[in-house]
């Protein structure tokens, strides 16, 4: 390319974000993805830098576009949110955050390495803003943004030995690092988000900014569900591009009742 905007720079998402993502994304056991010399990389992989090269394979899969792109030194792996490209156009990709051992459920596919980033430049244009998928949980100033429920909340009792919704935001410091188990019906289920599914539960404790609670998890469930999920509740977490929780469950287990 002759040209190209000044790439803006992101933060890499944090190690408790890779963390969360280790089911799904195995430590590896060898490198995957030939860093230039630029990268200096350390024992655990780092961010890569902006890089450019054309488009030699694409897909899209749960909101994400991948691209393999070729710089002409090397080839390599890429996700953002859904953007157009074709093979062939050429690309800059900022510098985002490794995956490796990258398995997607929906490609059926395993990546030796996948650097996941906010946006991908395509033929001199931004292809995206920056912005999760559209279905991602919404956030507004560290607080999930739920659209009013039309799922009824009637009769929901607290799970045995476990906390309502309202409890985890007002006893979060008390609850931290803590494994719990909370009732609720789902009120939203979005699908393979960085890895995982998320789901939004509400039990119609808590009033705005603490009656949603979100919990990602490997299981499924449906809008609507009566489910109990367990797991160690995470306070203060921030994914990066403006997703912070101050209370989340990761990795839960959900039992549909």
């Amino acid at each position: 390319m002759k040209q190209m905007m000044t790439l803006f720079c992101i933060a890499a998402f944090s190690l408790t974000l890779l963390a969360g993502c280790s089911e799904d994304t195995p430590a590896p056991t060898k490198e995957a993805a030939k860093p230039s010399a630029q990268t200096a990389p350390a024992a655990a992989p780092e961010a890569a830098p902006g890089k450019t090269g054309k488009v030699t394979e694409t897909m899209d899969a749960a909101g994400y576009t991948y691209v393999q792109v070729d710089t002409g030194a090397e080839q390599f792996w890429a996700a953002a949110p859904q953007f157009a490209v074709q093979v062939g156009d050429d690309v800059v990709v900022p510098e985002g955050m490794p995956m490796p051992d990258y398995h997607s459920k929906t490609l059926e596919r395993t990546f030796d390495m996948v650097y996941f980033v906010p946006s991908v430049m395509v033929g001199g244009a931004q292809a995206m803003s920056g912005d999760m998928p559209s279905d991602h949980p919404s956030m507004d100033g560290g607080k999930t943004v739920v659209e009013e429920t039309t799922v009824d909340l009637s009769g929901i009792t607290v799970a045995e030995g476990g906390v309502t919704i309202e409890d985890m935001f007002t006893k979060k410091a008390e609850l931290a690092g803590k494994s719990v188990s909370v009732r609720g019906k789902v009120v939203k289920f979005t699908p393979e988000i960085m890895g995982k599914n998320w789901i939004h539960l509400q039990d119609g404790t808590g009033a705005e900014g603490t009656s949603d609670l979100t919990v990602t998890t490997s299981a499924s469930a449906k809008m609507g569900d009566t489910v109990t999920v367990s797991g160690v509740v995470v306070i203060d977490k921030d994914f990066g591009y403006g997703y912070a929780y101050d209370v989340i469950i990761e990795d839960a287990e959900v039992t549909v009742e």
